[in-house]
């Protein structure tokens, strides 16, 4: 099945409805019909075709917020793989993207792009630490990629964090506190943490200018992320205790990387000028520091004859002669900069809107230890410096009612860099005498415009025509490597492409309780830095190895398809949703054929995946009196229809994807002041790679999850709340390769004056 002619259809209709002429009057808004599912008290920040959901203080109330994205957790068809608090590689899933999949979700922060598009992978996530739980004022998600105005990475969707604007002098307070008690394997340990979040509002009566600014401070420790497994060796060694037999490892656990300390401090800006005319400028400054450390890194063996305990080397274990080895010890530090202004107001009869702004990390410094006794000993390890690595982007848009037409045209451009050096060192802690062993760097930019005319079809209807042209080049990219103590440097060659993508959404009322859109689109995300220059340097010739990468990696295209129905009659509102992706030349990283028939793993094309399914949302607001609920279920095939390099793979559902997804959320009023909330997550055992491979819930598999988390807020006076809540209430166990938390307990006091 494709829908290749229907989107060459749309692209005529497009072309159609931008050229059209527009009525000699102007009529209403000709989008000011639009299928939301969630509030709708306030204006959607992203343009709502396809799915569309939007959060606000409604539903941020009824979840505990460590972290910003937490917030929306409840959303249809969605997940967040948060490993702990304060896991600064919180990748986005949703609907047919997985959790390693991160370049294919665009991200904004007060319309600022915050998607880290260096690498296409679980750690490359959004930046969402740019702001703080208790300043979001609104989140907003659309599905799939069917408006113009964003670019290839939107095939997934786009996610808009709105921060509460400076309307009136203020200020707010936020305490926050975490425990976790963790048992698994050796641990028995309660992990804890805190939060200290505040900042003030400035707008004078009757001035131009207004301010908001904020600070968090977060500290917290989270479990091991990583088990360490003896592997079968030769020889003899020490008889010990202490491993772990799972049967659903591969060979016993002995331990376990060290629990995970994490500091993180935010400082934020946010000026704004209203000037003559109805122009506003508005210019956004935010820094970030992190500190990551693991320095205690554990192993259960203990020697049989001594009673000593054994974190490396050969042992004996259950009659059979083991290697213990891959305990080390690493800090972090890195230190992240965003800076932005924005522009908006009319010209020559147009509203414009400009963005512009420039995300870098200055300093980010890891230093690891060679093994764990080296680590103890202070003895040498490795050093990872990373230039100066970010991004540029800018968007400019301009809009204009004519008639029964809202007319769209905009540009957009941006510019990804990446230099990361890495050394050997004689001192891992103190990165004493660093000398280059390798080096990775490259760029990639695009620019696009794109078009976009809403036309008014009269008694509630509109049709949306779009079109899209993207220009990309990756450049710049090269490896080194130390050979005879001089640095040797060798290039990957330049590359260029472009697309255009049409798309076309219709869109109105059946009946007055009925609401209908249907939304086509295509997509082509190109490739990453990190997708593309990873190649491994061939030490006979001293250049980069042909058969370590793929020099032909194409860009991914989508072809895409939402019908969406909405029931509304009273306090209740369903929403049915049906939708379709087919995507050519997936861009995923695993083992097959590369150009030369060799066998090698790296990130290579899947020639097709095909995913299609169904959403199920229900909305209740005083389905009893002050009771509400948000509900929804999902259910997705994503198989991967051929894959040359790996024909194994076909026939497969796609790993890291569940069948079936459900979350939701159950508020209630007790009374005035108290307010207490029941939500849930759940989803089916995924695939763990592209050929099938499922081992239960056991570490370094994807697992199914079923977790429930409660809420209890009392409003003490009209400014100040206190909460309660745990998370994962029945303690399920559960896995994305890492452990994810365990039954945790939150608490909060937020103060408002």
């Amino acid at each position: 099945m494709s829908i290749k002619p229907v989107l060459r259809a749309s692209a005529c209709i497009s072309a159609l409805a931008l050229s059209c002429p527009v009525l000699a009057e102007e009529t209403a808004e000709a989008d000011a019909m639009i299928i939301v599912v969630g509030q709708k008290d306030a204006p959607v920040t992203v343009v709502p075709r396809g799915l569309s959901v939007s959060l606000d203080r409604e539903n941020f109330e009824a979840v505990n917020a460590v972290n910003v994205e937490d917030l929306m957790k409840y959303a249809p068809n969605f997940f967040v793989r948060k490993r702990f608090a304060g896991d600064d590689n919180a990748v986005v899933a949703l609907r047919g993207t997985n959790t390693v999949q991160s370049a294919r979700t665009i991200v904004m922060v007060d319309g600022f792009v915050v998607s880290n598009f260096l690498g296409n992978r679980y750690d490359y996530p959004p930046k969402w630490n740019v702001v703080g739980p208790s300043e979001v004022r609104q989140f907003d998600i659309v599905y799939g990629p069917y408006s113009a105005r964003y670019g290839g990475n939107s095939m997934g969707g786009v996610i808009s964090v709105t921060t509460q604007e400076p309307k009136e002098t203020s200020a707010y307070a936020t305490v926050q506190g975490m425990v976790m008690p963790f048992r698994e394997y050796g641990f028995d340990q309660t992990f804890s943490g805190y939060s200290v979040e505040g900042g003030f509002t400035l707008k004078p009566a009757n001035s131009k200018w207004s301010a908001r600014g904020s600070f968090r401070h977060f500290r917290n420790t989270g479990q091991s992320m990583t088990y360490n497994l003896l592997s079968a060796t030769t020889g003899t060694g020490p008889a010990v205790t202490g491993a772990y037999a799972d049967p659903r490892e591969a060979a016993p656990v002995f331990g376990a990387a060290s629990p995970v300390d994490v500091t993180q401090d935010q400082l934020r800006l946010r000026l704004g000028y209203e000037a003559g005319g109805g122009w506003q400028i508005g210019v956004l400054g935010m820094v970030w520091w992190t500190q990551q450390d693991l320095l205690k890194p554990v192993s259960w063996l203990t020697n049989v004859t001594t009673g000593a305990a054994v974190p490396q080397g050969k042992v004996s274990f259950a009659g059979k002669t083991w290697n213990a080895a891959g305990l080390t010890m690493s800090r972090t530090r890195r230190r992240e900069y965003l800076a932005g202004v924005k522009l908006a107001g009319p010209l020559a009869g147009w509203d414009m809107a400009l963005n512009l702004s420039r995300f870098w990390i200055p300093h980010w410094d890891a230093r690891s230890s060679k093994d764990y006794l080296t680590g103890a000993a202070n003895g040498a390890g490795t050093q990872s410096l990373s230039r100066n690595p970010g991004w540029y982007t800018g968007d400019l848009a301009l809009e204009r009612r004519l008639g029964a037409h809202k007319l769209a045209f905009g540009a957009q451009a941006n510019l990804y860099e990446t230099n990361t050096d890495t050394f050997t060192t004689t001192v891992w802690n103190a990165a004493t005498a660093p000398t280059i062993s390798a080096a990775t760097y490259g760029k990639t930019s695009l620019w696009g415009v794109w078009a976009e005319d809403a036309v008014d079809l009269g008694n509630d209807w509109v049709l949306t025509g779009g079109l899209r042209y993207d220009r990309w080049r990756a450049y710049g990219g090269g490896i080194a490597k130390l050979y005879a103590g001089a640095r040797k440097d060798d290039a990957y060659p330049d590359r260029s492409d472009d697309s255009i993508s049409p798309k076309l959404s219709l869109q109105g009322q059946v009946t007055p309780d009925l609401a209908v859109q249907f939304s086509l689109g295509s997509a082509k995300r190109f490739p990453t830095v990190g997708e593309l220059f990873q190649g491994r340097f061939d030490d006979i010739t001293q250049g980069i190895d042909p058969q370590s990468f793929d020099p032909n990696l194409k860009a991914e295209r989508s072809e895409d398809a939402n019908l969406i129905l909405r029931y509304g009659s009273g306090p209740v509102r369903l929403t049915a949703s049906l939708f379709y992706q087919n995507i050519r030349d997936a861009i995923f990283s695993f083992q097959g054929l590369n150009q030369f028939g060799t066998v090698v793993s790296s990130y290579k094309n899947v020639d097709r995946v095909r995913q299609y399914g169904a959403e199920l949302i229900l909305e209740a607001k005083d389905l009893l009196p002050g009771l509400d609920l948000d509900a929804n279920l999902a259910w997705i095939s994503a198989k991967t229809v051929k894959n040359a390099a790996a024909p194994a793979a076909e026939g497969v559902q796609f790993p890291r994807i569940p069948a079936w997804r459900s979350n939701g959320n159950l508020r209630y009023r007790i009374a005035a002041p108290l307010k207490v909330s029941l939500g849930w997550r759940a989803a089916s055992r995924p695939n763990s790679d592209l050929f099938g491979l499922q081992r239960g819930r056991a570490y370094g598999f994807q697992s199914e999850y079923v977790t429930f988390d409660t809420r209890l807020s009392w409003d003490v006076t009209p400014a100040a709340q206190l909460s309660l809540g745990i998370d994962n209430l029945l303690n399920y166990q559960a896995y994305v390769a890492h452990p994810l938390p365990q039954r945790s307990f939150v608490a909060d006091l937020k103060v408002k004056w």
